[in-house]
C-alpha cells in the first residue's frame, strides 16, 4: 500500500532497472532509487516548482555542504538569482517522526549556508520556520512561502 503524502500527487517518472525501481530527478537530471525518502523529496521538488513557483534552475538537490569541517548533503536547496540560499529542506521518509534532532541536522546545514528559511518534512508533515541569524531566533510559518515571498522577506 502506497501511503498517501500531504502533497499534491503528480506523476512521477519511474522505470524499473536491475529488480530496483528507480524515479526521474529532474533537477539531478538522472533516474535515482525510489527510497521512501527519495519519494517525499520528489514530492517536495515538485511542490516547490509547480504550487509555489520556485525556479528549476535555482533548486538543488543533494547538495554537499562543509559542516565543522565534514561533508554533509542538504536535500534541498533553493537560492535566489544571486546565488544566495533562501530555503534548506530536510526531507524524511513518511516512516521518520519529525524530532527536534532532525529540525537541528537541517540547522546545522544552515549554519554554512545562512538560508533565511528552513522546511523539515517527512511528507505528512512539514515544519517551516524563518530564520533570524543576528537574533538567534527561528519563528515557525503556517504555510510553505511562495518563491517571490521568500525573495522578498530575504532583500
Amino acid at each position: 500500500m502506497v501511503i498517501k503524502l500531504n502533497f499534491p500527487s503528480f506523476n512521477m517518472k519511474v522505470k524499473t532497472e536491475g529488480g530496483q525501481t528507480k524515479v526521474f530527478d529532474p533537477i539531478r537530471r538522472k533516474y535515482v532509487a525510489l527510497t521512501p525518502e527519495e519519494r517525499v523529496r520528489q514530492h517536495v521538488v515538485n511542490f516547490l516548482v509547480v504550487t509555489k513557483g520556485y525556479p528549476m534552475g535555482l533548486l538543488r538537490v543533494e547538495k554537499k555542504v562543509t559542516v565543522n569541517s565534514l561533508p554533509q548533503r542538504a536535500d534541498i536547496i533553493a537560492y535566489n538569482k544571486q546565488g544566495n540560499a533562501l530555503l534548506v529542506v530536510e526531507c524524511k521518509s513518511y516512516t521518520t517522526e519529525l524530532t527536534q534532532q532532525v529540525y537541528q541536522q537541517a540547522a546545522r546545514y544552515n549554519t554554512t549556508l545562512k538560508a533565511p528559511f528552513l522546511l523539515v518534512t517527512n511528507g505528512l508533515k512539514h515544519f517551516c520556520s524563518k530564520i533570524d541569524f543576528e537574533k538567534k531566533t527561528s519563528t515557525p510559518l503556517e504555510t510553505i512561502p511562495k518563491f517571490e515571498e521568500i525573495c522578498q522577506a530575504s532583500s
